[in-house]
């Protein structure tokens, strides 16, 4: 097996001086006294994997960032960039065109260490080069944030599953706003779904659960924006969202809403296309059982509104669970293939689950 081999030396430093991250503070995590700690943890999974896969050959970026490690746990690796002596010298770049490298090679694994930022870094080029379904990935957990479910649960964890892994699932890689974290404020994103090992040594992504009607209405509500037009799907959950925003609803039919006011009850297509403004929003939830988020039922929101509109999908997690993945069936096979993929669907009033659309 072809192991490729890259460390963000810089990735957790910020943790334990307060910074809730490293992301542009790698400076000032070493003012404050933060040394580097992803080299000493890629060393740790990288030991494993020479115990229990001697034989694996080795690809690495150079020095801090892989090569040094590869060498201390006994293997001699094949050297595919430079790497500095200093970790705050290197860039994300730097991952990038290591991974790169890699995959010019024909690598059977990335292995690299960090954070969800270096897990986008790696992510971004499997994309670019179209390596996504045929090259997988695994992170050695080194960052301050490590929400991706695409980590090892330990360093030894990682180095363990690296050595003896037979097939891979596909999982997501979030990120996360670091200066809304530090703030209080947990904002993840969903960046990509790659091919990662299936072990039990590899940790869940930290979505999160929980959550209820009630409480996804009252999210809804919440968060609607001033000047912001909302469309109202049909159905159970989104009458339980249309009286919480102060009306009462068409059960069977699409509600048009801004601030404070019903534009339109019970609309065709033709008056919700009226009533939009600049900024819109569809919030549809999925019919039970079948998935169905668009095109059963609700086909006044037709593909002329969701294309000029965003689109957020609420329900509860007994429906997701009861339907398993969602569909489209718009009419339009140009907007069904780009609404396809992996999407968030609120199920509570903070709380997402991740689905997927097919």
């Amino acid at each position: 097996m072809r192991v490729g081999v890259v460390v963000n030396p810089i990735a957790g430093m910020g943790g334990r001086v307060g910074l809730k991250g490293t992301d542009g503070k790698a400076d000032r995590a070493r003012e404050l006294g933060a040394t580097p700690r992803a080299p000493d943890r890629a060393g740790e999974a990288l030991a494993v994997l020479h115990d229990r896969a001697p034989e694996t050959t080795v690809l690495a970026a150079g020095g801090v960032m892989g090569a040094d490690a590869a060498r201390a746990a006994g293997f001699d690796p094949e050297v595919v960039t430079e790497g500095g002596e200093d970790p705050l010298g290197t860039t994300a770049e730097d991952t990038r065109r290591a991974v790169r490298a890699f995959l010019d090679r024909g690598v059977d694994l990335v292995l690299f260490a960090g954070g969800d930022g270096t897990a986008v870094d790696v992510a971004e080029v499997l994309s670019d080069r179209h390596a996504v379904d045929e090259v997988p990935m695994l992170g050695i957990p080194a960052g301050v944030k490590v929400y991706s479910g695409v980590f090892g649960t330990t360093p030894r964890d990682a180095g363990r599953v690296a050595a003896a892994f037979d097939r891979t699932a596909e999982r997501e890689v979030n990120d996360i706003d670091e200066d809304a974290f530090r703030g209080g404020e947990v904002e993840t994103e969903l960046k990509a779904v790659v091919r990662v090992p299936v072990a039990d040594g590899v940790q869940s992504s930290k979505q999160l659960g929980g959550g209820s009607v009630e409480s996804l209405a009252a999210g809804v509500a919440a968060d609607a924006d001033p000047g912001v037009t909302y469309v109202l799907g049909p159905g159970s959950t989104l009458g339980t969202i249309k009286r919480e925003l102060g009306f009462e609803g068409s059960p069977l039919g699409v509600d048009v809403w801004r601030d404070g006011a019903v534009l339109v009850r019970d609309a065709r297509e033709s008056e919700i296309l009226d009533a939009l403004g600049e900024d819109n929003v569809v919030v549809v939830s999925p019919i039970g059982g079948q998935g169905f988020v668009f095109g059963r039922g609700n086909q006044q929101i037709s593909p002329d509104v969701i294309r000029r509109s965003s689109v957020e999908v609420v329900a509860s997690r007994e429906k997701l669970d009861d339907t398993g993945v969602l569909r489209v069936d718009t009419g339009d096979p140009d907007l069904d293939d780009e609404l396809r993929g992996w999407r968030k669907v609120r199920v509570g009033r903070f709380e997402r689950r991740l689905m997927k659309v097919v």
